[in-house]
């Protein structure tokens, strides 16, 4: 499974999404990537999911199929995704 954040670096959740991520990486040992989406890559994921709102986490399986998604803040829980990620 793969979880990503797509998420801007210049936007006001930007430092929630840094907190998040450290916390998560700290209590979890694992890293989340994150993706802009104003990248072409970026782009392309966001139409490939539909994502329109910013945070966004994505969770999908080895084939790409999404599993689930969080769209926004409040960010997820830490349990919620790490499920995900192992």
């Amino acid at each position: 499974m793969k979880v990503v954040i797509v998420c801007r670096q210049q936007s006001e959740t930007a430092r929630e999404v840094s907190e998040y991520l450290r916390e998560f990486h700290r209590r979890t040992g694992q890293q989340l990537p994150t993706i802009d989406p104003d990248t072409r890559e970026g782009a392309d994921l966001c139409r490939l999911y539909d994502i329109v709102e910013y945070p966004t986490v994505v969770a999908t399986d080895d084939n790409g199929i999404m599993l689930n998604m969080w769209r926004g803040t409040p960010l997820p829980t830490m349990n919620e995704v790490s499920y995900y990620v192992q």
